[in-house]
Order: structure tokens, then sequence, then C-alpha cells
């Protein structure tokens, strides 16, 4: 018995759910794709789906839950549960926590996915006590979390930490905001996918093919497969990969001066060992050498549930 939470991880491919107890335990978990192409419509309805799913593991137990939360990419009013703007959704003007609320009549908050990422490792995991943290999280998109002076830092319009769109180069590749040269669009699963497509069109031989349906990204599972095959077209797009990935971090090093750069999403769940070797290899030609040194480059200890945990501190902010 005792308090549950129900948390939420809503992304572009894939929504991870999760009851919590009162000693900030995983005890289910549930797992659906999120099908973002098939309309608003369908999302709701796999997320409540999830949710349904979860209370009916809870069995008689439903009465005790004490909130609902979750996170989500994009502009998000953290206040009012309105979701301005979402890249990789197609959301826009969105308020998902009437919908949630009207369907299950118990609170709901939401957050910025990446910025929730980051509360759950700054709260419960590898970030725990440090004042000044920069979050990266790459997965379909890449998102991005602050705290500053030991506090989650949103912005004056809840904008705050949209890092997968600075520029890196302003004749790169279309991102899908509309500018040219994010960091997402040289670094993120769809820009991976962009390239890997790109050269099965040139002739090349590659794994990956088999794992490409027409209009899917890739799975970090199927890179770290090819990558342990030593597919050429993989090694070569994922270097690509990482070294912007460097670029971008190191401009945030440079920017912020932060105690500990955190690393997490997908990609890295699946491809730590690989990835940041190079990362902090390639860091070394962006980053100041005397910010550098003094920043740690860390794994998120979370993983997968990073957004789980930061979604369960919002509940508990909230609650009191």
């Amino acid at each position: 018995m005792g308090k549950k939470y129900i948390c939420l991880d809503i992304g572009g491919t894939k929504i991870l759910g999760a009851v919590l107890d009162e000693k900030d335990n995983i005890v289910f978990r549930v797992k659906k794709k999120t099908k973002a192409n098939k309309g608003i419509e369908e999302i709701e309805k796999r997320i409540i789906g999830v949710i349904d799913e979860l209370m009916k593991e809870l069995g008689a137990d439903k009465k005790e839950i004490e909130a609902i939360a979750a996170g989500a990419p994009g502009v998000i009013n953290d206040e009012t549960g309105e979701i301005i703007y979402a890249p990789n959704l197609p959301w826009e003007n969105y308020n998902l926590k009437k919908v949630i609320e009207n369907e299950f009549d118990i609170p709901f908050y939401i957050g910025n996915d990446a910025n929730l990422g980051m509360l759950g490792e700054w709260k419960y995991g590898v970030a725990a006590n440090r004042e000044n943290v920069v979050g990266i999280f790459v997965g379909t998109g890449i998102g991005g979390g602050l705290i500053l002076n030991n506090k989650l830092f949103t912005g004056k319009r809840y904008d705050a930490g949209e890092l997968g769109h600075m520029v890196l180069n302003t004749e790169g590749p279309y991102c899908n905001c509309g500018q040219r040269g994010c960091f997402e669009a040289y670094a993120s699963k769809v820009a991976i996918t962009r390239e890997i497509r790109a050269q099965i069109q040139r002739g090349r031989k590659t794994v990956l093919k088999d794992f490409l349906d027409e209009d899917s990204i890739i799975k970090s599972k199927a890179l770290k497969y090819a990558i342990e095959a030593e597919d050429s077209v993989a090694l070569e797009v994922m270097d690509n990969a990482i070294y912007y990935l460097a670029a971008g971090t190191g401009n945030l090093i440079n920017i912020f001066n932060p105690d500990m750069v955190v690393l997490g999403g997908g990609v890295l769940e699946s491809l730590g060992d690989y990835v940041m070797p190079l990362l902090k290899k390639y860091l070394k030609r962006f980053a100041l050498p005397a910010l550098l040194s003094g920043t740690e480059i860390a794994q998120s200890s979370l993983g997968d549930d990073a957004i789980i945990y930061g979604a369960l501190a919002v509940i508990k902010d909230k609650k009191g």
C-alpha cells in the first residue's frame, strides 16, 4: 500500500510509462510506439492506453495514485500544460493536461522532456549535488536541460534549453524547425537516418538497409549492431554525428562553464561505450582548455528512466 505515481516519457517514436512507489522504486513499466505520423487523436489514444495499462496493473490500488506527470518534446508551458510547439510531434497550442485530467480525474503535470531528464539526473542520478549542469539528450531529436545555480532554468516563456536548435552551420541541412544547420540536424537519430539513406542511395552497401522501412527512423539497437559488425557506413555516419555532438557540447561548455555535462537519451543508452571516448577526443577541438579541464563529462546514470524520474520530481515538487 502507499502512494503511487504514474510517470511518462512521451517521445517522437515511443511512449514509456511507469508506476513508482513512495520509495521512488519503479514497480511497473509499459512501452508503446507513438505513431506520431497518425495524428493527434492517435497519439492521445496511445498515451491514454499506456496510462490505462498501468492502472490495470495497479488493480485495486488505483485510489493510491497521487498524480500523473509526463515529459514531452517541445516548448511547454508547465503551469497551464499547454504544448506551444513540438518539432517532432503534431502538437501546436495543444493542451494535453486537459485531455488527461478529463479522462482520469487525476492531477496531471507536464514539462519539456529534456528539462525533466536533466531534473531526474540532478535529483536522483549522476548530477546530484552539482550546482551548474548542462544536460544533452540525443534521441529522435536533441533536447537539453540546464541547472544553473541549483535551479532548473526554463527562461521567460518556458523556452530555455532548446539546445538542439543551436545553429552550427548556416548553410547546413534543414532541421524540422525550418532552420538550417541546427545541432539536431547533425547529431540526432533523424540526422543519422538521413545520412544513412543518402549513403544507400549512392549505392553503398550497409547492414543498416535491412533495418530501415520507407519512413522509419533508425533504432539505436540497429546502430549498435552495425557498429559491432564494423559496418563502414555506420562507422562513418556515427563518427560525423559524434563530431558535431562534440561541437555543440563544446559551445555549451564555453558559454556556461558547468560543473558537469550529462549526456543521455536512446543513442547514449545503447552506444555510450562507443560515443563517449570519441566525444571526449573531439571536445578538445571545440571547448576552451581551461573550461574543459574543470568540467566533468558524464553519461546519464538513469538511462531511459531519466525523464521518468524527472516527472516524479515534478510531482513531488507540486504536491509538496
